[in-house]
């Protein structure tokens, strides 16, 4: 019925490092259920890991101990269920018992309070039974999971589940991470708790304003028609520093970003409740008196001449402002007359408890109370030097003024090219990167429909100059000269839409990260259509998983193993001397990115051989959080995401493999320094739904795990 060696134990599965307390948010995993953190066994169905923030997976078969009427209970801190099948079969599942989203239960209490549903179930000595328990631990409390078990006769008590009464589903020893096709998949792995929690995939309105659908994100399609339409000008931006000495990490003092048109909401207001700082008020102003520095009150009719500087301005006086937001006038502090505090709350020396209390009086609150707003445009305020201090600002929003004028004169171009052959359906992208010294380049993305009715899409680059025009009328004093904006085709400042991309990932012993990784990258491919882009994995002898094999089954890939400590730098320089043709982009890449499906054209679109690079701004997930709940923040610190063309790398000089070594840190800032010193530009933008995922460094590349003493 059972191999001896099976039994005593039951399969264990651990998913480390997920925030929250429910089995939903377990199941929201990633790799749940079938890449976790560990494979392992447990002897009892009671396990405390005395750990924080994981989720557990526990299955095999249950041989019960005498025929009969079996009723079952848990206990746990947070979410658990227990589910049972009515034979050996993992399809045919119910769910016995659970404990709900309230938590903190003792250990081993049973009963309404700690199992607040139970089923009963006949169970046969003869038979083995296929069970499943799902655990959702946060960081609070102490861990703990047990399932318990009586017969449902009066006056038996529950007992733990001991390893008499399970043994294994499967033997996982011998097994790499990678495989999974013993794994079960059943019920319990795939639906919600059942408890009454709040599902927020069934509304309508999106997490976070980035997952609105915009027309950016449509792929791109061929364009033509662009020859000749605009007059061809060199492109000689005066903040290129070719040549110029840095110290080192100096040169993302000349990174600056670039403006865009329309909103592409890559602002976090959904984070705006933990990091305020996209406002210019100190953090201790804003928590304890909130936007009130935007407002005034409306004075009562008839007052407005008597009490200046009442209202709003009284509540907030003597409050330093950080420099952000003075006041001229009277400084502005709390007073605490408004309140009724004038005295001192302590009873007075010398009175009685007999005697008459003070009068207390409560604040009148004037319902009907108005005020005044003068709008702000806190982007407008905002300049084109990466902010270091705010990660939840996003991109700079260019104004509509600036933009549609750009747009008018090269559709007026175009036509005049082609006859009126084009009408402008959309906007859909506009950026601009500022240069006060010789004009703004825009990146152009329109839809366009031509006479026949066929939309086409194109994306160009073209090049503002300012030019003084000097007048100077016959006896009159000479005129300060007036800018004039000349539209021209930068020459050799062009996008190849063909270009591969090759994207470099040095891994080692992440076996359920390598597998999401190439299954991310078909899924592009399956999206796309694209074949010009590359997998090259560089493998530091991984164990857990035969990645070459895995490598061969999929579509586009290159694989090449190394072997030594983790390194980088190396394996990234490893993976682009793969490279053969100089011509085709190298996008130096992280394990655990979550891409959008037009993260190839992105790339493609923002690296312009000898003349710029793409460091787009990636979104760090929080812990528990997903791509479809995107909370977290942006990595405005990190260029270890990089796109650039292989002959300009190679021109910068490539990896530093001497100075970083088996250490990581610091070596994308170095890089920088080099590529803006070759003489190229790097732009940087808040790239849309490009997340990196959560994780921890506990059991990654070179760190080894320290044995409890106990």
């Amino acid at each position: 019925m059972c191999s001896p060696q099976y039994k005593g134990q039951a399969n264990l599965h651990t998913f480390e490092d997920w925030c929250g307390s429910s089995t939903a948010q377990l199941r929201m995993n990633l790799h749940y259920p079938l890449y976790p953190h560990s494979r392992t066994t447990v002897k009892k169905l009671a396990v405390s890991p005395r750990w924080m923030n994981y989720g557990l997976r526990i299955f095999g078969y249950l041989h019960p101990y005498t025929d009969g009427e079996f009723v079952f209970a848990v206990s746990s801190d947070d979410n658990s269920e227990f589910w049972l099948s009515r034979d050996n079969s993992p399809l045919n599942l119910q769910l016995l018992a659970w404990i709900g989203k309230v938590g903190s239960e003792s250990v081993c209490q049973f009963g309404p309070k700690m199992a607040p549903v139970t089923v009963t179930i006949v169970l046969s000595v003869q038979r083995r039974y296929f069970f499943e328990i799902v655990h959702k631990q946060n960081d609070r409390g102490t861990d703990h999971i047990e399932v318990a078990w009586q017969l449902n006769q009066e006056g038996l008590r529950f007992t733990v589940i001991s390893s008499k009464y399970i043994s294994l589903y499967s033997n996982e020893s011998a097994l790499r991470m990678s495989d999974i096709i013993h794994v079960p998949q059943t019920a319990a792995s795939h639906t919600r708790s059942p408890s009454n929690q709040p599902d927020n995939q069934l509304s309508n309105q999106p997490a976070a304003d980035m997952l609105r659908v915009d027309p950016r994100d449509i792929l791109y399609q061929n364009s033509r028609f662009l020859q000749g339409v605009l007059p061809d000008c060199s492109y000689k931006p005066s903040y290129i520093i070719k040549g110029f000495p840095l110290l080192r990490y100096q040169g993302l003092q000349f990174v600056h970003m670039s403006y865009i048109y329309p909103n592409d909401y890559t602002r976090l207001t959904h984070m705006e409740t933990d990091n305020n700082c996209f406002y210019h008020d100190s953090p201790l102003y804003l928590d304890r008196y909130g936007f009130s520095r935007y407002m005034r009150l409306d004075e009562p009719e008839g007052q407005e001449g008597e009490s200046r500087g009442r209202g709003m301005d009284r509540l907030v006086e003597g409050v330093d402002r950080g420099g952000g937001g003075e006041r001229k006038g009277e400084e502005v502090g709390v007073s605490e007359s408004l309140w009724g505090l004038e005295g001192d709350s302590e009873e007075v020396e010398g009175l009685s408890y007999d005697s008459t209390p003070r009068p207390v009086f409560d604040p009148e609150v004037n319902w009907a109370q108005t005020f005044q707003v003068t709008p702000l445009d806190l982007q407008a305020m905002r300049s084109d030097w990466i902010d270091l201090r705010c990660n939840v600002s996003g991109n700079l929003m260019l104004r509509s003024r600036d933009a549609l004028p750009v747009v008018k004169a090269f559709m007026d171009k175009l036509n005049h090219r082609h006859h009126g052959r084009f009408t402008l359906v959309r906007v859909l992208n506009v950026e601009r990167r500022v240069d006060g010294a010789q004009g703004s380049r825009y990146f152009l993305e329109l839809e366009l429909r031509d006479v026949n009715g066929q939309h086409l899409r194109l994306s160009h680059y073209i090049y503002a100059l300012i030019r003084h025009r000097l007048s100077r009328p016959r006896g009159l004093p000479p005129l300060r000269p007036a800018p004039e904006m000349l539209l021209c085709n930068p020459v050799g400042f062009h996008w190849n839409p063909t270009a591969t991309v090759h994207f470099i990932v040095p891994v080692k012993n992440q076996a359920r990260w390598v597998q999401q990784l190439i299954v991310d990258m078909e899924g592009l491919y399956k999206t796309t259509g694209d074949p010009n882009f590359n997998l090259i994995i560089t493998d530091y002898n991984s164990t857990d998983m035969d990645i070459e094999t895995t490598l061969k089954a999929s579509t586009l890939y290159q694989y090449l193993k190394l072997s030594g400590n983790f390194e980088r730098s190396a394996g990234l320089q490893a993976g682009i001397d793969l490279i053969t043709n100089e011509h085709s982009i190298v996008f130096l890449c992280d394990l655990h990115i979550h891409f959008p499906p037009s993260i190839i054209d992105s790339v493609r679109k923002h690296c312009v051989e000898g003349h710029m690079a793409f460091a787009p701004i990636v979104m760090r997930l929080d812990c528990g959080a997903t791509p479809r709940e995107p909370r977290g923040y942006w990595e405005v610190n990190g260029f270890g995401l990089l796109g650039i063309y292989k002959s300009d790398l190679d021109a910068a000089g490539g990896m530093n493999t001497h100075d970083f070594t088996d250490r990581w840190g610091g070596e994308d800032w170095e890089l920088l320094d080099r590529i803006l010193q070759s003489g190229l530009e790097v732009e940087r933008i808040y790239m849309r739904n490009f997340l990196h995922h959560y994780h921890s460094k506990r059991g990654m590349w070179n760190r080894r795990t320290q044995r409890s003493g106990t």
